[in-house]
């Protein structure tokens, strides 16, 4: 991972690759942002003139090289553009300079060090650059030959180094910022490389192994039920998926506990390592990207992670429902019946339906423990992606309040959700002849439909949201931002916000 240090120097004595500056749209072209001075100087004020001729307008996440100024021991500067210039005596946007940071980190690949001066107003923005840093300079290159682990884009490091300059490396906030989005970013890209992994070496059961490794790092607690457990315990739903597949399901608990918790959130994450569709296949060109139907999971497992490093003042318990969907001899057929954990049993209409039925089991056992909330995470439907798109997950609730407040937590830290209804009357299209559900009911609203499913299976009186990521989980064009092409650990960042926020007593 890229290591983040808060830096007092000035931008020419410092030693370096590049220096990284921020442009801004004006009113009558391109500006200098603040933290830009000492470059603008070197160039006697003509900052702005230059990077104009060059072409840049500072839109957001446009990227332009120019030499250093005479002086400078660094010697490349780096403007990245962090769109249009806020109000007089307002701050640039936190996403913003995330972005801006992510964009340069991303280009900087193979370079040891690099000095941000990006605009910082508070130890908020020294969070947004250095959070940018570490995600933005990502890369998942195990399986690549051209050289061990440490390599990267092209037989390229990712960036080695970075100097946050406006950061007061003895401010008690600059620091925790700082402690935090190394923290976050790091197991929001623990979350990528989970996503990334080729399905024939992440199986429910070596999913589960990485788990186990880290919460006995971490100081978690973790319980592993096999499918012998899962059979004793009458967990059908799980079973039911896993069945048509070599590799045996998995139901993995992991329990994060603070001796100063007030409250207890429960997480659940959809672990489908990799998805056929089972006997109802998937059509060709719909499979290529399924070893990324575990991501919920993989967010779930990262929170929790997180939320234990950071030692936040919360109880969270995360659970990871793990199966393989695949079509067999053995594989669950369309018009079977699974006894549920809860006890409810489920006409199976479509086996490619199935993230719901992982879930449910996963739902009621979150439930038993009577947490003060439970959200579900799961790259569930595609009709939530023709409604959302690729970039923003859906949120659905029980209660309106908790739907409002993680949807702001959502856009706080840079994840796009929007909130979504689950509408009475599309319940009555699950109803079944022969069993008390089904899992399948009206096309239009599909999304909605999936979200109705699993509150079924949320214990009474238990405030509950579903976080529906399939659009934004898996990210199959370019990269941008921050954000890489393939695994983008979404829902991770608002998983952990959920728990400062709880554990701060904000949230009721």
């Amino acid at each position: 991972m890229t290591a983040l240090t808060l830096s007092t120097a000035a931008a020419p004595g410092l030693r370096a690759d590049a220096i990284v500056i921020g442009v801004a749209k004006g009113a009558k072209g391109p500006i200098a942002a603040p933290g830009a001075e000492a470059v603008d100087k070197a160039y006697d004020g003509r900052l702005a003139a230059i990077l104009e001729t060059l072409g840049a307008s500072g839109a957001e996440g446009e990227l332009t090289k120019l030499p250093a100024p005479a002086g400078f021991k660094a010697p490349l500067v780096l403007a990245v553009g962090l769109g249009q210039e806020p109000e007089q005596d307002a701050g640039f946007d936190p996403e913003a300079l995330r972005k801006a940071a992510g964009a340069a980190a991303r280009t900087l690949t193979g370079a040891k060090k690099a000095a941000f001066a990006l605009p910082v107003t508070d130890a908020s923005d020294i969070g947004a650059i250095g959070e940018g840093v570490v995600l933005g300079a990502y890369s998942f290159d195990a399986y690549k030959h051209n050289g061990d682990d440490a390599k990267a884009r092209n037989g390229k490091a990712p960036l080695a180094e970075a100097a946050l300059l406006g950061g007061k490396p003895r401010d008690a906030a600059h620091k925790a910022a700082l402690l935090r989005a190394a923290t976050v970013g790091e197991e929001l890209n623990r979350a990528r490389d989970l996503i990334n992994m080729p399905p024939n070496d992440l199986d429910p059961e070596a999913f589960a192994a990485l788990a186990q490794t880290a919460a006995k790092e971490h100081g978690i607690k973790v319980q592993v039920l096999d499918e012998k457990a899962l059979a004793k315990g009458g967990y059908g739903g799980i079973l039911g998926v896993g069945s048509g597949s070599a590799s045996a399901p998995r139901l993995v608990k992991l329990s994060y506990t603070s001796s100063k918790a007030k409250k207890n959130l429960a997480f659940v994450g959809k672990g489908i390592t990799y998805d056929s569709g089972g006997i109802s296949l998937k059509p060709a060109g719909h499979n290529e990207t399924m070893k990324c139907d575990m991501s919920g999971a993989a967010a779930v497992f990262a929170a929790v992670v997180a939320a234990a490093r950071l030692g936040l003042e919360v109880n969270v318990t995360g659970w990871l429902a793990l199966a393989e969907n695949m079509p067999s001899g053995s594989a669950t057929r369309p018009g079977d019946v699974l006894s549920m954990y809860s006890g409810k049993t489920v006409e199976v209409l479509n086996t490619d339906a199935e993230g719901r039925l992982v879930l449910a089991d996963a739902l009621w056992a979150a439930s038993a423990e009577k947490p003060d909330a439970i959200v579900d995470v799961a790259t569930l439907t595609g009709a939530m992606m023709l409604a959302l798109g690729s970039r923003t997950f859906g949120i659905m609730a029980n209660d309106d309040a908790f739907r409002s407040a993680l949807h702001e937590a959502a856009e706080e830290v840079g994840e796009p959700a929007w909130p979504m209804p689950l509408p009475e009357h599309l319940r009555k299209g699950m109803d079944s002849s022969v069993a008390d559900i089904a899992n399948m009911g009206e096309r239009m609203g599909g999304g909605l439909v999936a979200g109705l499913f699993l509150r079924e299976f949320v214990g009474e009186g238990i405030t509950w949201a579903h976080l529906d990521i399939a659009g934004p989980a898996f990210n199959e064009g370019g990269p941008f931002g921050y954000t890489p092409k393939g695994g983008t650990g979404t829902a991770v960042r608002t998983l952990v916000r959920l728990a400062e926020l709880t554990a701060a007593g904000d949230l009721g």
